[in-house]
């Protein structure tokens, strides 16, 4: 299955709620879901209650399109999630925001998750001095992340340090806007992320 290339503000009126994909339009006036709050297609203004299943696919579809994850690799983090010790959902969300786009997203190095997987893709990321072009790459407590020397110097990275002068990053990061860089200080907590989710729908949708 490939990876959906369709226009994101669809998926946001789908979940009927705003998921921040497209970044600094998702700000304004010209969202998806302040000018057309209603779900796609020829019945979205007329769709019935939604049954206990649906509300736990909607949930478990909101947060795949919000990481920008496919069906197989995000039920293998479920999976991972669901042996290790401690709360299997909080468990689940931790794994997620320690993949390396939503981590140079969370620093304040790109306008949105899929921005971030582009620089990492075309090789602007340096994970502790090295090259990684894995979005998916699963940093750790201690590791270092920057914009490559070369990169800092292009335009968008310019655009980047005078929108996110003030950035603020989540507690169990440490950003530094100016030098575009930044570390792993801890594991993130649940408190840390501040998406609307309900990640118990998530473990009774795959528990089933």
């Amino acid at each position: 299955m490939a990876r959906y290339t369709g226009p994101v503000c669809r998926l946001c009126r789908r979940e009927g709620e705003k998921l921040y994909l497209k970044g600094e339009r998702c700000y304004t006036d010209k969202c998806a879901i302040v000018r057309r709050a209603y779900a796609p297609g020829q019945h979205g203004q007329s769709r019935s209650k939604t049954s206990e299943y649906g509300q736990q696919l909607r949930e478990k579809q909101k947060v795949r399109r919000v990481y920008g994850v496919l069906e197989r690799q995000f039920r293998n983090y479920f999976e991972i999630a669901e042996k290790k010790t401690g709360i299997t959902g909080e468990n689940f969300l931790a794994i997620l925001e320690k993949r390396l786009d939503n981590v140079v997203y969370r620093l304040g190095f790109a306008a949105s998750r899929n921005e971030a997987r582009q620089l990492i893709l075309h090789g602007h990321i340096r994970v502790n001095g090295g090259k990684v072009n894995i979005p998916s790459f699963m940093v750790s407590v201690g590791d270092t992340i920057e914009i490559r020397e070369k990169s800092k110097n292009i335009h968008r990275m310019k655009e980047i340090k005078e929108q996110n002068e003030t950035y603020k990053s989540p507690s169990w990061l440490e950003s530094n806007i100016a030098n575009l860089s930044g570390s792993v200080l801890a594991e993130p907590k649940r408190e840390d992320i501040d998406i609307p989710i309900e990640e118990h729908l998530i473990v009774e949708f795959y528990s089933r």
